[in-house]
């Protein structure tokens, strides 16, 4: 089983490239959720634009997407214990040296893994063209 997490406030083509990618790497895909309120504390202000039960939705709808879970912490490390992934990934902009949970799932003989992002695409980045009234 591949396992990654994350907040997927406002699903755009850089979460499915990226989905897809780690879904490539095993037999199952389970997904973490950020809760609202966990979001809020890393992300701030005005976010999450989505609530969790929609997003919890739209990624469970996902043909790459096995299994999701809602988290509240600030990390989801306890989840990551639970599940026993034998990958967990995260987007190329986290080193394989910071992704929480490494030390637990390479402990248990798996892969931990960074994959490329597409470049130029974020929510942060949508909001602002939002925001600013372009597309």
């Amino acid at each position: 089983m591949v396992f990654t997490n994350g907040c997927f406030d406002l699903l755009h083509v850089g979460h499915i490239r990226y989905l897809n990618a780690a879904r490539r790497l095993g037999d199952a895909l389970a997904v973490g959720v950020n809760s609202d309120s966990s979001v809020r504390r890393i992300k701030g202000k005005g976010r999450p634009v989505t609530s969790e039960r929609q997003r919890l939705e739209v990624l469970s709808a996902l043909e790459c997407v096995d299994w999701v879970c809602l988290f509240g912490a600030d990390t989801p490390l306890a989840l990551i214990v639970k599940a026993g992934p034998d990958i967990l990934v995260k987007g190329g902009d986290w080193p394989v040296a910071k992704i929480v949970g490494r030390d637990a799932v390479e402990r248990s003989g798996g892969k931990v893994l960074s994959i490329p992002l597409s470049r130029g695409i974020s929510t942060t980045g949508i909001l602002r063209k939002i925001r600013r009234g372009r597309s």
